[in-house]
């Protein structure tokens, strides 16, 4: 494996980054060094807050004795037992729900181009509350003769069928003749406006029980998680995590604009609508998982964007910032005060100031 170029490219606003152009025979691949070191570092955190969520989920358990746990050391079955099978599952879960969401971001606000087109806001996390709403309220009040293992077996379907319905329909009303972001946005909102109104409504056709379950749920909360659930959703979260960096080659053309696209021989339209279904599964998966978490989709690819100082937010970065950023917001909020906080309302107090600080630098940039 031979160099054949460094190259120095330098983004509006960043500083310059490093490019290496690597052949093996007749296999090219370009590497970005400070991405990679980015990245590195990023893992090192993951599995440190990892263990810091564990250690911290319930009575404290020494640092060394979650490591020694996690990397499956039985010797105090007592500790083991915690870690693996109580507490681990609402670790993987955090990771999941950060990841899947970050990257959905990633791709949404590459595609869009546009820095406040995240799933929050293109109605994929509204309308999948609405579906699983649906099902917990019709379950718990007993209508159509649901019963509660249908209603744990609908409602993740139900969200994961209405979030992709939500993306569909937005696509739809966006496209004309070309994806628009102004008009993803708008529609994206429109629908966001119609799920929440529904999803408000039907809260009122159910008893007390099951509307109390389904706010809780709509706050985003990682309580009661079990292996049963988390794995299947942590596998899905891996195959379409994979699918989203492997679109990072076409992420980047779609960065350029549609007319440079096109003329580089993209089929824009085939490519948008590929990308914009792995973040819409992305999304419904992190929704089912964890219910709306805010702000995450919004705030990782920013972050991830300046740290690695690339052109278009990477998926890779982007997934390990919002990893680290559920797994802090749920160890926080469940430990901080009194009574443990959901992790939707930690990160929401977290991404407002920094969704206002957005549209305040946008609002002087286009003064």
């Amino acid at each position: 494996m031979t160099v054949l170029q460094e190259t120095q490219l330098r983004k509006p606003g960043a500083g310059a980054t490093s490019i290496r152009a690597l052949r093996a025979g007749p296999v090219s691949v370009r590497l970005n060094v400070r991405a990679m070191v980015v990245a590195g570092l990023l893992v090192l955190g993951t599995v440190a807050a990892m263990a810091l969520h564990v250690a911290f989920g319930g009575t404290p358990i020494a640092y060394p004795d979650v490591l020694r746990a996690l990397l499956g050391d039985d010797s105090n079955p007592r500790i083991h037992l915690a870690v693996t099978e109580f507490r681990a599952p609402r670790m993987v879960a955090a990771v999941v729900v950060g990841a899947c969401l970050a990257a959905a971001g990633a791709i949404t606000q590459t595609v869009a181009r546009n820095p406040l087109a995240s799933p929050d806001l293109l109605g994929v996390t509204a309308g999948a509350s609405l579906g699983a709403v649906s099902v917990l309220v019709i379950a718990g009040g007993g209508h159509a003769g649901l019963s509660g293992a249908a209603a744990t077996v609908g409602m993740p379907a139900a969200a994961f069928g209405a979030g992709i319905l939500s993306g569909i329909a937005v696509y739809v009303l966006s496209y004309r003749r070309g994806l628009d972001s102004y008009r993803l946005v708008l529609a994206g909102l429109g629908i966001s406006g119609l799920a929440a109104s529904l999803t408000t409504w039907i809260l009122t056709l159910g008893d007390v029980t099951s509307a109390a379950q389904a706010l809780t749920w709509m706050m985003g909360s990682l309580n009661g998680k079990e292996w049963e659930t988390v794995q299947p959703l942590a596998l899905s979260a891996a195959v379409l995590l994979m699918a989203a960096m492997a679109s990072g080659r076409w992420l980047l053309l779609t960065s350029l604009g549609e007319d440079t696209a096109v003329g580089l021989g993209t089929r824009i339209g085939t490519v948008r609508l590929v990308l914009l279904t792995i973040a819409v599964l992305l999304a419904s998966v992190a929704t089912v998982a964890a219910g709306p978490v805010a702000f995450v989709a919004l705030a990782s690819p920013r972050i991830a964007r300046a740290l690695a100082s690339t052109v278009v937010p990477p998926i890779g970065v982007s997934a390990l910032v919002g990893a680290i950023f559920v797994l802090a917001a749920d160890t926080l909020s469940a430990n901080v005060l009194a009574a443990p906080l959901p992790v939707g309302v930690a990160t929401a107090v977290v991404g407002a100031p920094f969704l206002i600080h957005l549209i305040l630098k946008y609002q002087r940039r286009l003064s």
